[in-house]
């Protein structure tokens, strides 16, 4: 057997390729020994986060372990703020102290409500047509800017009191007449109850709309029990009854005016009438034929008679002229279809003013105040007929109110 042994010549022309194809030879991970261990790197700081941005949620791995293969991830860019215009801000809001109970305040600005009729002296006719630059309005001395203005005719709400006495029959009789010529001048829309005295009050009926119940209460109205007439007591219960009633209210009073037996003095039921709001008192006096025939017939007990009677006039007279009201003292039947015309017109035509006050103090003081009528120019108002004559005119109004007493 022959063996065949390559040359050497042969080896060295072999050998540059051999090389050149280890060079590029991949390298075998298992053929490559392992390397010593060495130590952990100390991890870098995370680098901090660009302004408004949030900082990524992925935690750097524990030292050796293994990492997340998820990636970057890539949170949303935000708007920037700087463009969107800025909040409204907020009404601040307080807080109260630990143990207060919560409160709130409420400012009350005062406000007056006048009813103010015109009426020819002669005639007691209602004056129309009047402006609000026609009326000027004093409150103790000083002037007042009226706010508001309207010409007022509506239904009423009325109370009738009415002296049922056995003094003498004059008067009873004078008290029916003036009391019936009284529900004639009523409207359907009418609120009317009546209420007698003498030593006590009794209600005869409530207020109805019923012109014929007032009628038939009227004619129960014969015999009288007792001869004290005690006004001021009467006086004083209608107002508290008709202040529980809202709105303008009005009292009918049919008396001699005499008071015999109350437990008020004058003084008491004057400042009650001045107090109560929204009340205008109407006085009719009774017994006037009566009284014309025996006055001055002389003698300590006729000039006592009369003293009391005068003293009774008064009395009547004050309880309306303070309240915007009229007092009258017939002395004839005839005159009573007249008088109370007249009082319809007075109740039911009128002039609301409106006004708040200068003096705001909540005080309980009495203000006095006056109404004066002018014309375009400040002067006093002319009213004349239509031969161009001057009227003499009345205006109807209360003398004073009481402000309110602030509650401390």
């Amino acid at each position: 057997m022959q063996i065949v042994r390559p040359s050497v010549c042969g080896f060295r022309r072999l050998f540059p390729i051999i090389m050149l194809a280890l060079a590029f030879a991949p390298w075998s991970h298992a053929q490559a020994p392992a390397p010593a261990p060495a130590p952990a790197p100390t991890p870098a700081p995370a680098p901090a986060p660009p302004a408004g941005q949030q900082p990524s949620d992925q935690a750097t791995p524990d030292s050796g372990g293994p990492a997340n293969d998820t990636g970057v991830i890539a949170l949303p860019k935000k708007k920037d703020n700087t463009e969107a215009p800025p909040p409204a801000p907020t009404a601040p809001k307080f807080k109260n102290p630990e143990g207060t109970a919560p409160f709130s305040l409420r400012v009350e600005v005062p406000e007056v409500t006048l009813d103010v009729g015109v009426l020819i002296e002669k005639t007691g006719q209602f004056v129309p047509g009047l402006q609000p630059g026609n009326f000027r309005v004093y409150e103790d001395g000083k002037v007042q800017n009226v706010i508001g203005f309207k010409r007022v005719e509506a239904p009423i709400t009325a109370l009738l009191l009415c002296e049922f006495a056995s003094t003498n029959y004059h008067f009873v009789y004078d008290m029916r007449n003036a009391a019936y010529a009284f529900v004639q001048q009523l409207r359907p829309q009418d609120y009317v109850a009546m209420m007698t005295f003498d030593m006590r009050t009794q209600i005869v009926t409530d207020f109805t709309q019923d012109k014929q119940q007032i009628v038939q209460a009227i004619n129960t109205l014969t015999i009288p029990g007792f001869r004290e007439t005690n006004l001021f007591d009467a006086l004083y219960e209608a107002e508290d009854r008709l202040s529980r009633i809202e709105g303008r209210k009005y009292i009918i009073v049919i008396a001699s005016g005499r008071d015999t037996f109350s437990k008020l003095t004058f003084d008491k039921i004057l400042q009650k009438v001045k107090s109560t709001p929204n009340v205008t008192i109407f006085t009719v006096s009774t017994g006037g034929g009566m009284r014309a025939i025996t006055e001055g017939r002389g003698g300590i007990r006729g000039s006592m008679r009369d003293m009391d009677y005068l003293q009774a006039d008064n009395e009547m007279k004050t309880f309306a002229s303070v309240t915007g009201g009229m007092w009258f003292n017939p002395r004839f039947v005839g005159e009573m279809p007249d008088i109370f015309k007249a009082i319809n017109q007075s109740i039911r035509s009128k002039y609301q003013l409106v006004y708040h006050p200068t003096n705001a103090k909540q005080d309980g003081t009495y203000r006095k105040l006056r109404v004066e009528l002018v014309d375009n120019e400040g002067r006093p108002l002319l009213i004349t007929d239509e031969k161009h004559k001057a009227l003499k005119y009345e205006i109807i109004t209360r003398e004073g109110y009481r402000a309110r007493q602030e509650v401390e």
